[in-house]
């Protein structure tokens, strides 16, 4: 095709129509197959592309003879050098071969043990045509650490005599999806970088005590720079060596499993850090390589640089980084970081994205970064069943969570980002008797019938320094003196202990088809998150998630703790996640009451901060009796006690919002209950 006919072509889905919105999903869904098509006649299909990591970088042969192969098309020269030959620059030659590939053999030693030994450094020299010897860690390098006084990390070659070795199978997909977001190097309440170990030993327990079935864990992929929370990432097949060893996290994974906890890896190839010497960036001294040379190459806000998603060996790396993460460490997934930035030529800058489907169709979008999502999709669900990917998108892109064979980019799920935020903006501008139930409403319900989203009411993102979590929001300074169950509650104890519990509820039973929690948030923690860097003197007294406050009976912490473990195992009983979306029958402004009704559950709310309401009429559909199975209001959740859980709840065929039956209840202010029909069988 033509630049100029593609030029009409896209060009006409300003205003587009069903059809023309079709014709792109088929357009696309060509680009998907010619590239399939490209992989089986030049690599013998997917399956073998995406093994390139068991040949690339370096490799121990039976006869423990070593082969070295790297990608530098730019190069005029390779050498490798390191503790193995007393870092000589020059012994070393890698072999040039076809398209920019070298190779290197190193034959075992005299009493046959291989030539490099395990946990040995080593460095790629790479002469370039310019004249100039720069030193580098191999792209595929499985191993990266930095001595404490170096700012500059070393490739450690990784081949230990022991390997862990895996005994958990993985756990089959979650009906439903409640995942705890986590970071490993801050789940402690030491100030230090906490390791694998620990969060093995001491906080997989408290998820599985939470009733979380998924951790997403953050800050995997090796990245030079703590405070950049791992989205600057330094070497992509290296498992962060701050916290422990590769071994270590494997063991993490493994222990999560026989929990039946699955393990999401937050993955980062929207974009890579500009680092030359311990980074991609300018590996083989070029500036393009692994991305795209000049501007395009640069992300203006990120100060980081951009893939090359049309290149076939950046196909090869990225797509082989994910099959890495899935075969050597047995994650069960992915949650893709800065989708957005990489459908859109313009990355989002300076987009507000008003829901018009004109900014999804035209030449603003990045057709190849399209074609690469719709590969990564497409060979992971082909190649593990259960696997789940997860897009962070902020522009409403549609078919993001369509299957491929729709000509979607096949994501299993959305993240709903606009959730976290109306929660932020209504604390921050709203009174409390101006709360908008019809806007609140319609912010949780709010998405594509069909596209799975993953509701939160705050992530990591809300916890960072200079932004406030809601506990924050709702407590701030009372929370340093006024957390204990010792003395009675103030007033903005009261309100933001009760309001946090129902914002979350709210979210987890309305807002989508997952939830997710970032570690610590669950309980309200009292702090924001600040990693060590020079503005704040390197000091780690923010990152850390202080546990120990749950663990102490005296502070109303361990109430919000305690909600939120009863709401995810109420949801675990009832399966709402896993339903269809909710009926909603109220949202009345003046009483600020909002009810719904999903997999046969009724979620009442009222939100009002003074009026409770006796016989308050609820709309129902099935017949029968209901029961209290979660109460907000109760005393150790840090409610009131105001309702009794022996009252059982019977409908009339009393048609009321459009539903065959009604029933009447008390609503205490400031309160959320779910009411569970005794008569309905809610095993699945």
């Amino acid at each position: 095709m033509s630049v100029t006919h593609r030029r009409l072509t896209m060009t006409s889905f300003i205003g587009p129509t069903l059809l023309q919105m079709q014709c792109t999903s088929c357009f696309r869904y060509g680009l998907f197959e010619k590239q399939l098509t490209l992989l089986e006649e030049a690599e013998g299909g997917f399956d073998q592309f995406t093994r390139s990591y068991k040949s690339y970088g370096v490799h121990r042969m039976p006869d423990n003879s070593l082969v070295f192969k790297e990608w530098a098309p730019a190069a005029e020269a390779l050498f490798l050098t390191g503790d193995f030959n007393g870092w000589d620059n020059f012994s070393h030659p890698y072999a040039k071969k076809d398209f920019g590939k070298w190779e290197l053999h190193i034959p075992p030693k005299e009493d046959k043990t291989p030539a490099v030994a395990h946990n040995s450094k080593l460095k790629v020299v790479v002469h370039t045509r310019m004249g100039e010897r720069l030193y580098r860690i191999s792209p595929w390098a499985k191993y990266v650490t930095r001595h404490e006084k170096s700012v500059i990390y070393d490739w450690v070659h990784w081949d230990p005599p022991q390997p862990y070795i895996h005994k958990h199978p993985r756990p089959q997909k979650p009906r439903s999806l409640r995942i705890y977001e986590s970071h490993v190097g801050i789940a402690s309440p030491e100030g230090k970088v906490a390791s694998y170990s620990n969060f093995t030993h001491n906080v997989l327990p408290r998820i599985k005590d939470l009733g979380y079935n998924c951790i997403q864990l953050m800050a995997i992929m090796e990245h030079a720079y703590y405070a950049s929370f791992g989205y600057q990432v330094t070497s992509f097949f290296a498992a962060s060596s701050r916290y422990g060893t590769p071994e270590e996290l494997k063991e993490l994974i493994d222990v999560a499993h026989s929990l039946g906890i699955i393990v999401l890896l937050d993955v980062v190839h929207s974009h890579a850090s500009k680092n030359t010497e311990d980074g991609l960036n300018s590996f083989d001294g070029s500036d393009s390589c692994f991305f795209h040379s000049g501007p395009r190459g640069e992300h203006s806000l990120w100060d980081s640089r951009l893939f090359n998603y049309s290149g076939w060996e950046v196909l090869r790396f990225l797509l082989s980084n994910l099959r890495w993460w899935m075969e050597e460490y047995r994650f069960d997934g992915f949650r893709f970081d800065g989708v957005t930035s990489m459908l859109y030529h313009h990355h989002g800058i300076g987009s507000g994205f008003s829901g018009d489907y004109a900014e999804y169709f035209g030449l603003h979008v990045d057709e190849d970064s399209i074609v690469y999502l719709m590969l990564a999709n497409h060979i992971l669900h082909t190649l593990y069943q259960d696997c789940i990917t997860i897009a962070e998108d902020v522009s409403g892109m549609p078919t993001l969570c369509r299957p491929v064979q729709e000509g979607g980019l096949g994501f299993d799920f959305r993240l709903a980002m606009a959730i976290p935020d109306k929660w932020i903006q209504i604390l921050k501008e709203f009174k409390d008797e101006d709360w908008n139930m019809g806007n609140i409403v319609h912010t949780m319900s709010n998405r594509r019938y069909g596209e799975k989203c993953i509701a939160y009411a705050e992530s990591h993102d809300q916890a960072l320094v200079g932004d406030k979590t809601l506990a924050f929001w709702l407590m701030d300074k009372d929370m340093y003196t006024n957390m204990s169950a010792l003395i009675p509650m103030n007033s903005v104890i009261d309100r933001g202990i009760q309001l946090h519990k129902m914002m979350r509820l709210l979210t987890h039973g309305l807002g989508g088809e997952g939830y997710l929690n970032f570690m610590g948030n669950e309980f309200g923690h009292p702090e924001w998150l600040d990693f060590p860097r020079v503005g704040n003197n390197e000091s780690y007294h923010y990152a850390r998630r202080q546990f120990n406050l749950v663990d102490m009976d005296h502070l109303r912490y361990r109430q919000l703790y305690a909600f939120d473990r009863d709401m995810n195992r109420t949801e675990d009983k009832y399966g709402w996640l896993a339903a269809p979306p909710a009926y909603i029958s109220a949202k009345h402004e003046g009483d600020k009451v909002i009810v719904f009704e999903r997999a046969n559950v009724i979620f009442i709310f009222n939100f009002h901060p003074t009026n409770s309401y006796s016989n308050y009429r609820v709309a129902v559909g099935p017949p029968g009796k209901y029961k209290i199975k979660l109460d907000s209001d109760e005393i150790h959740y840090g409610g009131h006690g105001r309702l009794d859980h022996n009252t059982e709840f019977f409908t009339e065929p009393m048609e009321f919002s459009n539903l065959p039956n009604s029933m009447l209840v008390y609503i205490p202010c400031r309160t959320a209950i779910v009411l569970a029909n005794e008569e309905i069988d809610y095993c699945y």
